[in-house]
């Protein structure tokens, strides 16, 4: 087994090449997470308690309008918290089939692409004067993948929020064994 960095290591036999990625090993961060998800979290149901004490019609339309909200960014805060906590990105590459499957506590569809039919592997560039590229690089989201390929007209993306150095040896190895498959 190869160790690549704190989180992803890669293991290379005759016809296999298999990589683990996994999302996070910062404890405090995680830590706030949590944290963040409880207050939001107990936020919410005091509003939707309150809710039944309203009798004005405009209070309550407030209210609904805030919780739709408040649910959208309580799905968003738990998934990421889920991610972090129990995920991981699995890549491996075996006879001629590339696998790919993000794992939250060993659940997590996995796909297959035909190793002939990708193309186009590379890096994603990330800009800090971008917006989207920042916050996709953000502990606090699911999100920022650093390595893309194409596949019959679809853009795949694959590890998540690494670094450029650990991206540049992942792509090589991905490469590597995406060449070695087809022949």
């Amino acid at each position: 087994m190869k160790i690549i960095s704190d989180r992803i290591s890669l293991i290379k036999k005759d016809d296999l090449l298999s990589i683990v990625i996994l999302p996070t090993t910062d404890k405090k961060k995680l830590g706030l997470l949590f944290l963040w998800l409880m207050a939001w979290t107990v936020c919410g149901v005091i509003v939707f308690v309150n809710y039944f004490t309203l009798t004005d019609k405009n209070s309550k339309l407030f209210v609904i309008v805030y919780l739709s909200f408040w649910a959208y960014y309580e799905f968003k805060i738990a998934r990421a918290f889920t991610w972090k906590k129990w995920g991981k990105e699995k890549l491996w590459i075996k006879g001629n089939i590339l696998h790919y499957q993000r794992e939250v506590r060993n659940k997590g569809k996995i796909h297959e692409y035909n190793c002939e039919l990708i193309n186009d592997l590379k890096i994603i560039e990330v800009s800090d004067t971008n917006f989207s590229f920042v916050m996709g690089q953000s502990f606090w989201i699911k999100g920022g993948e650093r390595i893309e390929m194409q596949y019959q007209s679809k853009t795949i993306g694959v590890g998540m929020q690494i670094k450029t150095e650990d991206a540049k040896i992942l792509l090589k190895e991905i490469q590597d064994g995406v060449l070695k498959s087809i022949k």
